[in-house]
């Protein structure tokens, strides 16, 4: 995702745009994207002040493959990651950074580990097969994360983190699309 707060307030100002971006390796250019809108809240932390952020987003691959968009409200493009065995890749339009796994692209652009590879499945409705899991009355927990499905049927999904810092994350979802 993205470095909030210092790091990409020109970006997320601006709206940088970004060229182009390859395919990961082994994932099929016809896959369907999955888009929406994102909002990602992480309270304070002694480290660290709360930060937000809103995006659209379009979202195509699995646990092991795959590329995530996301645009400002402009439409302008504030970030690509694409990931595959052993490497996931940001590009914010001022450069790539290069990460062994999703976890620590994660880390180092919020300052907090969120569960990219679990997220192609949880926006499908359904625990990722990767990680245990445990049904609720609304959705399920896995990895430390409450997700809520009440809202699944009009496209909404929330999961929160409650391990300090808080962590939120609402995506509302709009369509599949062809690239």
């Amino acid at each position: 995702m993205l470095r909030l707060g210092r790091a990409l307030a020109p970006a997320l100002l601006a709206s940088a745009l970004l060229g182009a971006c390859a395919t990961p390796p082994g994932l099929d250019a016809a896959m369907p994207w999955t888009s929406g809108r994102v909002a990602l809240r992480v309270d304070a932390s002694a480290e660290r002040p709360a930060h937000a952020l809103t995006a659209d987003f379009e979202l195509r691959g699995d646990a092991e493959r795959g590329e995530l968009r996301l645009s400002g409200a402009l439409g302008g493009r504030l970030a690509t990651t694409r990931w595959s065995a052993g490497e996931a890749v940001l590009d914010t339009g001022q450069g790539e950074r290069r990460y062994p796994d999703l976890e620590s692209l994660s880390r180092d652009a919020l300052g907090e580990a969120l569960p990219l590879r679990a997220l192609p499945d949880w926006l499908a409705g359904r625990p990722w097969r990767g990680a245990a899991s445990q049904a609720q009355a609304d959705g399920f927990v896995q990895l430390g994360w409450a997700v809520s499905l009440a809202g699944f049927a009009e496209g909404r999904i929330d999961a929160v983190r409650e391990a300090p810092p808080r962590v939120t994350v609402r995506v509302r979802l709009e369509r599949a699309a062809a690239s």
